[in-house]
């Protein structure tokens, strides 16, 4: 005698009707929440379906529909806790309006950005939130308009691309950052960024990251204000894996920095280890700033001095803005900028030769 099978039939929606002694048509109306359906028939098909443990054919439902009700997500890197707290923003809201969320990393390169795309597009996404790879190469995006899909960008913008973006005031907050250590005396500042970049930067060029670049403006900005524009120093490119290297660097030789504003919390953490390394007191040999207000900066001795960006809410806002273009909302794009706010701690002092 053969062992009898232990696969489960799925249950259908003509075992749902029988169920709930209604017609299929009915039923399919009830569970996918379309045509006329009185209150009491949908609550009889709904106790039906969850007394059989029905689960719907989402593919069955996109193609009768024409909505998936899921919404892409594609972030630089899942690592970094910035994207960790946006993600969580935009599903917050995501969720509260009946959507699932798809989530997927670019790891910051376009290639990766491309895949990611059509993976999602594939999966029939009724929209994207994307923190793009590129500021300035559009083509990888393009791929979801000429889908016909919305696309709301987050923490980044693209030139030329008239789509819905969401940003933090970071030019703002680097200037008031480098601001705080050129008012402490600091000469030799150092901005230290993971963006990749090709050789040294030129002041003035254009950067890959909209928000790096925002931020280098600010930062350059605040320098020149104080009459010490030869003693900026920005390093660009340094692999995430590889910081520490760079940070130690800008730490020794014959005329070290003695002040850093790092581009992000990860990046300030790096710095932070290899100054206790070298043997250097955070504030007294070395000023350190940073964006993103992490854990980490609070509960260090001393605590770090940072910009903290709306992080959530930039997440948050995106995923409205998405809903409301997937709901048919066809009015001008928006270019929402956030404010930030600085939190000052125990981790900037005069440089050492000043006092």
């Amino acid at each position: 005698m053969g062992k009898a099978s232990t696969v489960r039939r799925e249950v259908t929606v003509g075992d749902v009707a029988r169920e709930a002694n209604v017609s299929k048509a009915t039923a399919a109306r009830a569970l996918g929440d379309y045509g006329a359906v009185s209150d009491d028939m949908r609550e009889r098909v709904h106790s039906a379906a969850e007394r059989l443990g029905y689960r719907p054919n989402e593919l069955a439902r996109t193609m009768s529909t024409g909505r998936s009700h899921t919404i892409g997500m594609i972030v630089g890197d899942i690592q970094n806790p910035f994207f960790a707290q946006a993600t969580r923003g935009a599903a917050d809201v995501i969720n509260a309006a009946g959507f699932d969320l798809i989530l997927s990393n670019s790891d910051e390169t376009a290639h990766s950005e491309r895949k990611a795309i059509s993976v999602q597009l594939a999966k029939q996404v009724d929209g994207l939130l994307v923190a793009p790879a590129s500021s300035l190469d559009a083509s990888s995006l393009a791929a979801v308009t000429e889908a016909g899909r919305p696309l709301v960008l987050f923490d980044r913008t693209v030139a030329d691309l008239a789509v819905d973006a969401v940003i933090a005031s970071n030019r703002t907050g680097a200037f008031e950052l480098t601001r705080l250590l050129t008012s402490a005396g600091h000469r030799r500042i150092a901005f230290l960024s993971t963006l990749q970049h090709d050789g040294d930067y030129r002041p003035g060029e254009v950067l890959l990251s909209s928000s790096v670049a925002d931020r280098v403006a600010g930062f350059e900005k605040a320098i020149a204000l104080a009459g010490a524009e030869g003693t900026a120093i920005i390093r660009l490119g340094a692999p995430r894996d590889d910081v520490e290297r760079v940070a130690a660097e800008l730490l020794t030789g014959s005329e070290p920095a003695t002040a850093i504003v790092a581009s992000d919390s990860l990046i300030a953490l790096s710095v932070y280890r290899v100054a206790q390394s070298l043997g250097l007191q955070i504030p007294r040999d070395l000023s350190l700033v940073t964006f993103d207000d992490a854990d980490w900066t609070a509960l260090a001795g001393p605590g770090i001095t940072v910009i903290a960006q709306p992080i959530h809410a930039i997440g948050a806002e995106a995923a409205r803005i998405l809903l409301r273009r997937i709901a048919g909302d066809g009015s001008e794009p928006v270019l929402r900028v956030l404010d930030q706010t600085l939190i000052e701690r125990g981790s900037v002092a005069p440089p050492r030769s000043s006092t």
